[in-house]
């Protein structure tokens, strides 16, 4: 997923009710999380049983809404007290596979110089 730098990534932490659709979740954006809906950041939404995620976000004129439904298994979805957490891109590419981004990164990064 390509996004432009300036864009942020939200969850909405804790279960969203997956009944709602733009208008329901762009008015818990905005009364809820105290978020702008038409900023143009995503805002993800997991449902209880953590196998729907739903990512809302405006584009330019109109809202984007887009869902994902896990047949068997469910998402890695963070526990906190916090209602919004922010993200980044890869973290959300980790959480739409299915790992957990809580760790600082996989493997450490090497970095040789060559001697002359």
């Amino acid at each position: 997923m390509f996004l432009p730098l300036h864009t942020r990534i939200y969850l909405a932490l804790g279960h969203t009710d997956m009944r709602k659709s733009i208008n329901g979740l762009s008015i818990l954006v905005e009364d809820q999380l105290h978020q702008d809906p038409f900023s143009g950041h995503l805002f993800v939404f997991c449902n209880r049983r953590r196998h729907i995620v739903k990512i809302l976000y405006w584009d330019r004129n109109g809202f984007c809404l887009w869902q994902k439904r896990l047949e068997k298994h469910f998402f890695r979805w963070p526990e906190s007290e916090k209602q919004l957490m922010a993200i980044d891109q890869r973290q959300l590419g980790w959480l739409l596979e299915g790992l957990t981004f809580d760790q600082i990164r996989a493997h450490g990064a090497l970095d040789y110089a060559t001697v002359i």
